[in-house]
């Protein structure tokens, strides 16, 4: 699978804008699923275009919460492309998208693709699937880290975590992950860095994870 940051606090590549908020590009299981839309439409697709993603190529916008920063953007995404969009379950109906999933519980989104379900009326993660083994894409992690990972373990073995980690400091939950790539809010990112060098992937809109 490949996850591509678009839209981030830093970028790492020239021509890119940052802003305050998420998004990211997920490949995996022969779909392209646009997670969050960060605050402004015009960044999300200038950042698009510069990383060369077309807007039609997009199969699914899944959206973990309904803060301006992470579906901002939405509006001006789903005028080039109206494709089906899953939001919490306590989110609205989407104006524009093909169709509105609301996400209650956990359930299978499309093959190998997964959301946790909204977790403490707020936020949803999602899951990809890699045969025994899950990748996690968090927005905020408003629920608590420890929460999503125990919800994303019904998919699997958790063995990656990219996203949003806001002021998580129970460290210790990332020491059976292979990597973690913290984003956007987090707060302790050098300290999650320094205890964990070796799975630390710095984030920023441009940067490719592989896994």
């Amino acid at each position: 699978m490949r996850i591509t940051i678009i839209y981030d606090n830093e970028t790492c590549k020239p021509g890119l804008q940052a802003d305050w908020g998420f998004s990211c590009l997920v490949e995996a299981h022969g779909r392209r699923i646009l997670f969050d839309t960060g605050a402004s439409g015009s960044i999300l697709l200038h950042n698009m275009r510069e990383l060369t993603i077309e807007p039609s190529s997009i199969d699914h916008v899944f959206i973990s919460h309904g803060h301006y920063d992470h579906m901002g953007g939405l509006a001006d995404f789903l005028g080039l492309n109206s494709c089906s969009v899953c939001v919490p379950a306590s989110c609205g109906d989407v104006a524009g998208a093909a169709n509105t999933i609301k996400a209650k519980g956990a359930f299978e989104l499309q093959e190998g693709l997964f959301s946790t379900g909204e977790l403490k009326g707020i936020e949803q993660s999602l899951v990809v699937g890699s045969g025994d083994s899950v990748v996690v894409i968090a927005g905020c992690s408003h629920p608590g880290v420890e929460t999503i990972l125990d919800a994303a373990r019904q998919f699997g073995n958790v063995r990656a975590l990219i996203g949003g980690l806001h002021g998580f400091s129970d460290f210790y939950l990332l020491g059976d992950l292979e990597s973690v790539c913290p984003t956007h809010c987090t707060q302790f990112k050098s300290q999650i860095e320094s205890l964990f060098p070796n799975k630390y992937i710095e984030g920023g809109a441009g940067v490719i994870i592989d896994i």
